[in-house]
């Protein structure tokens, strides 16, 4: 580690993860709109919703914080929302395969991101089917 670089503030690398990060997730939360107050009854609408509402902190939580430790922050929030997934799947019947179910929530965030770089600069037309990701189901090559 360069003693100096960590003076300055974050590096350039960093700097520019966070940048992408927020660009991702700006999309996303443009795309999924403005969340009704109210939780939704149906299961699809209420997941998306819960999923902007933790994005959005997320992203308020980095912006919320000094440009150098926002990368830092966004490094600790996957290692929070994984306890968090881990601690509610345990609850749940093992007919199930929760950590299954669970770790393939997780490939797919991690696939939706990759994928996002792939398209960059067009539009998504495809409809968002909830709970369903479609045309990337290929992309599991990790």
């Amino acid at each position: 580690m360069c003693g100096d670089v960590d003076e300055d503030g974050p590096s350039q690398i960093e700097e520019q993860l966070y940048a992408r990060f927020l660009m991702h997730a700006r999309a996303l939360l443009t795309q999924h709109g403005q969340p009704a107050q109210d939780t939704p009854a149906d299961l699809n609408l209420y997941m998306d919703k819960l999923f902007a509402d933790a994005l959005s902190r997320s992203v308020k939580d980095g912006e919320g914080a000094e440009e150098k430790l926002r990368y830092d922050r966004l490094a600790a929030q996957p290692l929070v929302f994984a306890r968090l997934a881990g601690f509610l799947a345990a609850h749940l019947s093992l007919g199930e395969d929760p950590l299954r179910k669970t770790i393939e929530a997780l490939m797919l965030g991690y696939s939706e991101a990759e994928a996002m770089d792939a398209d960059h600069g067009h539009d998504h037309e495809h409809d968002h089917e909830h709970g369903h990701h479609h045309g990337h189901a290929h992309d599991h090559h990790h």
